[in-house]
Parts: C-alpha cells; structure tokens; sequence
C-alpha cells in the first residue's frame, strides 16, 4: 500500500480546521482512511468555547481509534460513538444544542482483504478506482442540491437547513446524524486506488470545473495531491479580483487530499 497525504490552511493566519488520518492495523490485514472538513463559523457566538480543530482533532482521533480496533462495528456505529464520546468531552462546558456547535463533514474508508467499506457525510469527496480505470465518486449532495438563494443567510441556513430534514447534515454534537450519510462496500478486488478530498481541494472540479472527477484522479496519480492543492491556489488568486467561479465563496479555503493505492 502507498499513501499520498496533503493539507494546507486556507490562510497563514488561521488554523487549519481539516483532519486526515490513514490507520494501519497491527494485524497487518486491510487499512482506513478518516477525513474531517471543519465547519468554518460565523463570527457570531456559536454557543462553545471549544474552536472548530479542537473538535476535529477530538473526532478524528476518536474516529482513528475506533476504525482501526474495531472491525466489529459498520462505519455508521463507528462515526456515532464517535460523536457521542466528543460530546461527552464538552457536554458541561457548552451548548451543544446551538446550531453552530463545531461540527465537520466526514469521509471514512475502511478496507480488508475481501472488502472496501466508505461512509461520506456532507460536501467532502471520496473517489474510487477500478483496476479498469474507472472512476467512481461518492458523494453525499444535499447540499449542492439547495437552492443558492437558500443559502444567502447564515441565520436562515442555521434555522432551517442546518442538520434538518430537507436539508443538509454534518457530523455535529448528535449521533443520530449518522442514519443520513452515505454508506456502502464494493468487493476489494473492484478497487485499485482512492482519493478523499474535503471541499478546499475539490474545488478544481466543483468549482473552477477544470476537469471532471477521473481528470482530477489522473492528476493526483500523475502528480501527487500537493500539485492538485498548488493548482486550487492558483486558481483561486487568479479569480479573486473578479470572482466568476469563486462568487461568495472564500477566496482560500482549507485543502486536504488523500491519495492511497491498495
């Protein structure tokens, strides 16, 4: 098996809020791979005294833990826990109910010698290739099918859309969230390789439409996930003045890309 593991902050000032993590298992048998894409706040108070990469690195360590020792339990039990023990960890300091508690979109992978297991919550990305070549994205788009007027308002998005029914969930303070990702298993001999992108370095597909999700796998195998970052930054200084792709968007977010060849 080989690797390939890039993140870079949006900004030089800002922390990054993404988490990846590949676990190999000690028996030696099969693998995983866990990513995080923190949710960026608004600057209103969001009700935790906790930043976004406290939480992501409690979730992803949490979700690195249970993935690699227990292969007992399916993705979605293992992403539920999760939750549940990061809860815990902040449960008498602040409020979690608050619709802007930390909260991250999720991309788990976990593989054996029979089989590929992928579980993918929110807007980050998993690719899977086939020994054909073959590029299968797996994606959980309810938040791309929302309206772009739906999402003008921060405060319209946190009352009506923000982990609610009709509109889009991410990993957040409840475990039940889990019955809404996007799970599945394909036999590990119809997998070659895969790549879990969060929404930052994505964008050369999704936003800048550079090429299509096989044309941005061919890059990452070609040149490696720190040329495809390198290539968003690009894009993205270059659309900052007049902001045909970028629109509302942050000029520079968060990217992290994985690359793992079975």
């Amino acid at each position: 098996m080989r690797t390939d593991l890039v993140s870079e902050p949006g900004t030089a000032d800002r922390p990054n809020e993404d988490f990846a993590g590949v676990g190999l298992p000690a028996c030696g048998q099969g693998g995983c791979v866990i990513l995080l894409d923190g949710v960026t706040p608004p600057p209103y108070a969001p009700g935790c005294s906790h930043p976004v990469p406290w939480f992501t690195a409690r979730l992803g360590g949490a979700l690195t833990e249970l993935t690699v020792s227990h292969r007992d339990l399916t993705l979605a039990e293992i992403l539920g826990r999760a939750i549940t023990q990061t809860s815990k960890a902040h449960l008498t300091t602040c409020d979690l109910s608050h619709p802007r508690t930390p909260q991250a979109t999720v991309v788990l992978v976990r593989w054996s010698a029979e089989t590929v297991e992928y579980l993918v919550l929110s807007d980050s990305a998993l690719l899977l290739r086939a020994p054909d070549g073959t590029v299968t994205p797996v994606l959980d788009d309810r938040l791309a099918r929302l309206p772009r007027g739906a999402l003008a308002s921060a405060e319209r998005v946190d009352a009506e859309l923000r982990n609610k029914e009709g509109g889009f969930f991410t990993a957040a303070a409840d475990p039940s969230v889990v019955r809404y990702a996007v799970t599945g298993s394909v036999p590990r001999s119809g997998v070659r390789s895969l790549v879990a992108l969060t929404d930052g370095a994505a964008r050369w597909t999704e936003k800048f439409h550079e090429g299509d999700w096989t044309a941005l796998f061919d890059l990452v195998a070609k040149e490696g996930t720190r040329a495809l970052v390198d290539r968003v930054r690009e894009l993205e200084l270059a659309d900052r003045e007049e902001r045909a792709f970028l629109g509302r968007s942050k000029t520079h977010d968060d990217a992290t890309a994985v690359h793992v060849e079975l």
